[in-house]
């Protein structure tokens, strides 16, 4: 009887141990990984955390970007929205948005569909198209400045009298045209590697069935390649609220503030005026739009059960 007894505790202790023995090697190597992670958590936090806490606090006073900060509550806040300016830039970046999420994106899709139909030469297309995205904006922005020069430019030499980058109706509409010419070769490509993720015995049943390229498109393409298209729009909204280099080096902004987007009346607040709280508090703005974005699309995966 005393031998069972003995027996069992044993057997009870060595099932209790078990767990700790386990537990213990797997904290080890999570310390292991968290250390290994701390430099660059730790650069992390000074270099964009620090900034960010101080952005924050800064959004909240009227500073000048020098000397001390004079604390104003809301006010800058409370600005932003009676500010003729800042509205007209918001208003434009929501323009930019739209443009990008129909023209790019809707170019690219086609032209990745069109390639991955391709059986020779697809790698040369991948290239010619991609390299527009390997030069740098001010190249590109130089370049698509010259096209429109009234001077020497394309109009100049069909003989139209047309300044695209000079009249307010056109201005803005110009410069995403130069940036389109540039980014649909990236998604283009993004849209293409997802393609090839998809099932080629779906077009083949389709054929069968007699479905057209267009509906092989709708129906068997954009399902397939859905959670890659829904993340790149999710990017491509971000970064049209973040647009600045291709306004600030082809118009400045202007004519009469017809280009102006919250980036660049960002840029001309804090270093022209001087106004470097109300600059922060723009820009966070543009960080709560852009958390609100990522938030969507969180909730949307997760509602759907796409991954990427």
């Amino acid at each position: 009887m005393s031998t069972l007894t003995s027996t069992a505790r044993s057997r009870a202790a060595a099932t209790d141990t078990a767990p700790a023995r386990a537990v213990g090697p797997s904290r080890r190597r999570a310390a292991r990984g968290w250390l290994f992670l701390l430099p660059l958590l730790a650069l992390n936090a000074l270099v964009i955390g620090a900034p960010g806490l101080m952005s924050v606090y800064y959004s909240f006073t009227d500073w000048s970007g020098i000397g001390p900060a004079q604390f104003v509550g809301m006010d800058n806040y409370l600005r932003l929205f009676s500010d003729g300016a800042f509205l007209q830039a918001l208003l434009n970046n929501l323009w930019w948005t739209v443009f990008f999420l129909l023209v790019p994106i809707s170019i690219a899709l086609a032209g990745a569909f069109l390639l991955s139909r391709t059986t020779r030469g697809q790698v040369i297309y991948r290239v010619v198209f991609f390299v527009p995205y390997t030069l740098a904006t001010i190249v590109v922005a130089s370049i698509w400045s010259n096209i429109y020069s009234p001077e020497y430019g394309l109009t100049a030499v069909l003989g139209l009298d047309i300044n695209l980058l000079g009249d307010p109706d056109t201005a803005l509409a110009s410069v995403a045209v130069a940036n389109t010419w540039q980014w649909w070769g990236y998604l283009m490509v993004i849209f293409l590697s997802a393609m090839s993720s998809v099932n080629p015995s779906l077009y083949e049943a389709a054929r069968l069935d007699g479905a057209s390229g267009w509906q092989q498109f709708v129906h068997i393409t954009i399902p397939g390649i859905r959670p890659t298209l829904v993340f790149m729009a999710l990017m491509t909204v971000i970064w049209s609220f973040l647009v600045f280099d291709y306004i600030y080096i082809m118009t400045g902004g202007g004519p009469a503030g017809a280009t102006e987007v919250v980036g660049t009346l960002l840029y001309t607040t804090a270093f022209s005026t001087y106004e470097a709280g109300y600059a922060a508090a723009m820009g966070i703005v543009l960080a709560l739009i852009s958390v609100v974005m990522v938030g969507g699309y969180l909730g949307l995966r997760r509602w759907r059960g796409w991954e990427v």
